[in-house]
């Protein structure tokens, strides 16, 4: 017996709002997987408070900024994959306090891969700045990386923690960038092999910092990470470690 139109239209409409509810399930399942962040840690809340040497506003990016600037030299920094941005406070406020101008850049869905390419706004936001360094953790250090490929002139230095770029973002002939990889020797995610693999994509005068003893998730005060190592340092001292290595870097767009 055949089937009908009417029958058949009906069977093709069931089979349409099947495939819809499918998809709404896994879109609503993706908002909710990446939107849901470890709680940060107490130190990083105590650095999102004003100080003697760094102010700090929350909106519409975490800023802090100098109450005596060494130059005119701004740190863009883009989070982790699925890590709250006020987890990098603590390293913001100390390099702030340094003299340095740090913006840190929330992410839709705390994933820079969403979008990368929000250092523009914050560049024209702040014209005074002379040379802007970009940075970021994993995720956000790989999309830093596809800012500077994509925007050639905006920034003068990248900063990678745990971090390195995508295949497509080749920088190796990008003479006059200031490039520092921060990575740590444990780390289960951006492992040692795979820094070394990026070699080839940056600048051959590319500086490589490694931290002794140091894995992923000590990059921010946001606790453990799947499929990270054990450090074998605390992550005080792999935080100090990132951020006297950030200021080196910084320090050079002033010379």
């Amino acid at each position: 017996m055949s089937i009908q139109p009417t029958q058949r239209r009906r069977r093709w409409a069931t089979i349409l709002t099947a495939i819809i509810l499918v998809i709404a399930l896994a879109f609503i399942g993706f908002i909710v997987w990446a939107g849901r962040s470890a709680p940060i840690m107490d130190e990083a809340t105590a650095a999102l408070v004003t100080g003697s040497q760094v102010t700090v506003t929350t909106e519409p990016w975490l800023v802090f900024a100098p109450v005596t600037p060494t130059g005119a030299t701004g740190f863009i920094f883009y989070p982790g994959g699925r890590v709250d941005p006020r987890a990098y406070a603590l390293a913001a406020h100390a390099i702030a306090a340094a003299g340095y101008l740090v913006v840190i850049v929330p992410m839709p869905l705390n994933l820079a891969v969403l979008a990368p390419a929000r250092a523009s706004e914050v560049i024209a936001a702040y014209p005074a700045i002379e040379h802007w360094a970009i940075g970021g953790h994993s995720l956000g250090g790989a999309m830093a990386a596809n800012f500077v490929a994509k925007q050639p002139n905006a920034v003068a230095a990248l900063v990678f923690w745990a971090a390195y770029p995508a295949e497509g973002d080749v920088l190796a002939g990008r003479d006059q960038l200031v490039v520092t990889s921060i990575y740590g020797t444990l780390d289960g995610l951006a492992t040692v092999a795979k820094i070394d693999a990026s070699r080839a994509l940056l600048p051959p005068q590319s500086t490589f910092v490694a931290i002794e003893g140091g894995n992923h998730a000590q990059f921010g005060w946001y606790g453990a990470q799947a499929g990270d190592n054990p450090a074998t340092i605390t992550r005080a001292a792999q935080q100090a470690q990132t951020i006297a290595a950030t200021l080196t870097t910084l320090g050079k767009l002033e010379e």
